[in-house]
């Protein structure tokens, strides 16, 4: 028997794996009411933004990917926000700037994921949204326990908040310390409930509608477009007023879309489209195709998923983006493919090289290279170099007893990205800083569009039929220690849990999405589990190595349903915070 740090679950009423236990308890509380996935992961979302306010919030955003039971087809539900009307590069250029700013109202685009749950309840909900929201409601009225790495952010940001940001300082400091112990956000609880009363008694969906103007035309809106405008210090080190207004708010409603599919090993993995990363994710699986059977156990199948890996991302760097014309169906073919996997050698690689489908010349921006910066506030804080875990993205994934599931990826807004809307109780994202302030690129800024965003939950379909959502927080990370995952799991069998478990290693060997978007050439993060002899066998090929501690890399939950209708989760070890919960 393979030892595993936890049991993956299993049982046949359903299953929730989230980053967070309260979060996975509280979708299974709305599963025992006799709601269904949708309802769960919707209550998932809205307490991940009480409980891991440094990891996401409601002014962030969430894509999703779901199949209902009625209906197998996989759908993307986009609740990732576009850039306001006044983003022009023109408007950034004219402040000086080079890059969108890591933090601060200037980096924000409209806020998508409120609007995104709320249509996700209105189409394929059962329960009124005063249901589903409570869970949210009681932990911010009335307190939880704030796990440790929360008041260990604000700790990072606090001369920040204390001389630049004062609500936030109000917000997250008393007595000139990081909140901590049982916390109250009663400004998000009045959000929240102001939300219910707006929405009214009768018909659910119009309960849902009238919520959602209320968001994005109410209350809400008018508050961002007040505070919005105020400067605020940002990571570009001036002070800078935002750009989103309730026009902005009221012109964004959350979308269903079709999602980018690849069939491999017996199966179909569906992502996002190429707004964004996921289908980075599907062309690594297709040059591995082309290569053959990799062991993951041996330096070779280390060195040959990073190089895969490498050149799906600098395809990411050259083609991916909102609006732009994506030659996806040449890069997901197997044609394309087998060229591809031609340029994995035998030594590392230290160059960014994106191909030419269907001929055409990439287009990559000119800030490729350079060392990443220590500002606390920018980016998606992920994982550093050593592993250490300063902050990151969220994930929820459920599947109930009549085969709907969801895999959900919220992200943004976290407490550090923006000062806090006092009345409303939370900030603005952050998102815009994956736009480049350059022209013809297809991530170049421009209002309207979506910025080319690192997250991407994953739904796994076998014979047209879904049989797992999963999915990681991690930015740059996340497709690749998802790999990892579904080679272990779809490709070698091995359990959820025990893929989970499992060493997990990603490269840096490409433009970070994240300010001061640094690369790391040949860099390769690696947990110190794989072994020395593996290291040093990669260092010999070229890579650039830094080993990171034991369990310190990979993030993912996962939720599977079989064929005869039994269930299983399994969730994270890593950060003690993922939990799995079913029967």
């Amino acid at each position: 028997m393979t030892f595993t740090t936890r049991p993956t679950l299993r049982g046949t009423f359903g299953m929730v794996s989230s980053t967070h236990w309260l979060a996975s308890q509280s979708a299974m509380r709305i599963l025992e009411l006799g709601g269904n996935a949708f309802d769960a992961g919707a209550a998932a979302g809205f307490v991940l933004h009480v409980v891991e306010p440094h990891l996401n919030g409601p002014g962030g955003e969430v894509p999703a990917i779901i199949a209902t039971a009625d209906n197998p087809a996989p759908r993307v539900l986009c609740g990732q926000g576009v850039a306001p009307a006044g983003a022009t590069i023109e408007h950034y250029r004219e402040l000086g700037l080079t890059l969108v700013p890591g933090s601060g109202p200037l980096a924000a685009t409209v806020p998508g994921a409120v609007d995104a749950w709320l249509l996700l309840l209105r189409d394929h909900g059962t329960l009124p949204l005063s249901v589903v929201l409570e869970p949210a409601i009681e932990y911010a009225r009335n307190g939880h326990p704030l796990v440790p790495r929360v008041a260990d952010t604000i700790a990072t940001v606090q001369e920040l908040f204390e001389e630049h940001w004062p609500t936030s300082a109000a917000l997250w400091l008393q007595g000139g310390r990081p909140v901590s112990g049982r916390f109250r956000n009663e400004a998000y609880a009045g959000t929240l409930e102001r939300l219910v009363r707006e929405a009214g008694e009768g018909d659910r969906q119009e309960q849902l509608e009238r919520a959602r103007r209320a968001w994005r035309e109410g209350f809400v809106a008018e508050a961002v477009d007040g505070f919005s405008k105020l400067p605020h210090r940002d990571s570009s080190g001036a002070d800078h007023g935002g750009l989103i207004t309730g026009a902005d708010m009221a012109a964004f409603e959350a979308s269903w879309e079709d999602a980018a599919t690849y069939d491999w090993n017996g199966y179909t993995v569906a992502k996002t489209g190429p707004w964004g990363q996921g289908p980075g994710l599907l062309q690594s699986l297709a040059v591995l195709a082309a290569l053959g059977e990799v062991d993951l156990d041996s330096a070779e199948g280390v060195h040959t998923t990073v190089e895969v890996m490498k050149l799906s991302y600098a395809d990411r760097e050259a083609w991916y983006g909102d609006a732009a014309d994506v030659p996806l169906a040449t890069l997901l073919s197997s044609a394309y493919a087998a060229e591809r996997a031609k340029l994995v050698g035998a030594d590392a690689s230290l160059e960014l090289r994106p191909g030419s489908p269907d001929g055409r010349t990439p287009v990559l921006p000119s800030i490729a290279t350079g060392n990443e910066t220590g500002d606390a506030t920018t980016g998606e804080p992920t994982v550093s170099a050593v592993g250490e875990t300063r902050g990151d993205t969220c994930h929820v994934d459920v599947v109930d007893r009549w085969g709907n599931m969801i895999s959900a990826t919220p992200s943004g807004g976290w407490l550090q990205s923006s000062p806090t809307i006092p009345e409303l109780g939370f900030c603005l994202g952050s998102r815009a800083q994956m736009f480049w302030l350059e022209e013809g690129l297809p991530a170049s800024l421009a209002p309207g569009k979506r910025p080319r965003t690192t997250l991407t939950p994953t739904l796994v379909l076998r014979d047209s039929e879904p049989v797992m959502a999963c999915g990681s927080p991690g930015g740059d990370q996340q497709d690749q220690w998802q790999l990892l995952f579904l080679l272990r799991h779809l490709g070698a069998g091995a359990d959820l849990q025990e893929a989970i478990d499992a060493p997990a290693w990603h490269t840096t060997s490409f433009p970070s999405s994240f300010y001061p978007r640094a690369t790391e050439p040949g860099g390769l993060v690696i947990e110190s589990r794989v072994g020395a002899n593996i290291r040093d066998e990669l260092v010999r090929r070229g890579h650039v190595v830094t080993e990171s501690d034991p369990w310190s890399l990979g993030r993912l939950c996962a939720v599977r349903r079989e064929p005869d209708g039994v269930l299983a989760a399994a969730a994270n070890p890593r950060g003690m915070q993922g939990y799995a919960v079913g029967r």
